[in-house]
């Protein structure tokens, strides 16, 4: 059996994407107007949990104070205070965090100061940065 057309030694695949830096490590980005896959950020999610384990601890008087609880983890009260304020977030930004939905620049890191206070404005303010 022969063949009429020789086939190639070399097959060339284009993929398009970019490598960004996050958290210390290179993550491919698909190219802009293609749907995102969906990227959990395992950090941002236990950060997440341990938010509402220290508000839920709080609140049944378990620790009085902030400094308590901080002492008690083993952590600077000024990085639990931080973290605490995620436990505050409207349940869609929440959600969208949980499912992997949230902004691929949104990270533990660059939520300092910059969520507004008021669900309403939260759930804008994330549907602003996913466009």
């Amino acid at each position: 059996m022969t063949r009429a057309r020789a086939i190639p030694d070399t097959i060339t695949v284009h993929v398009p994407f970019r490598l960004v830096k996050r958290g210390g490590r290179k993550e491919m980005v698909p190219p802009i107007g293609r749907p995102l896959p969906r990227n959990v950020d395992d950090t941002l999610v236990k950060a997440l949990a341990r938010a509402f384990r220290w508000k839920r601890m709080l609140e049944s008087g378990e620790f009085g104070t902030i400094s308590d609880l901080a002492r008690h983890e083993g952590i600077a009260a000024p990085y639990l205070t931080r973290v605490f304020r995620l436990a505050f977030l409207a349940p869609e930004v929440v959600e969208a965090i949980l499912d992997g939905r949230q902004p691929r620049d949104l990270t533990l890191q660059s939520m300092r100061g910059q969520l507004p206070d008021e669900w309403s404005s939260q759930t804008d303010w994330l549907r602003e940065r996913s466009q």
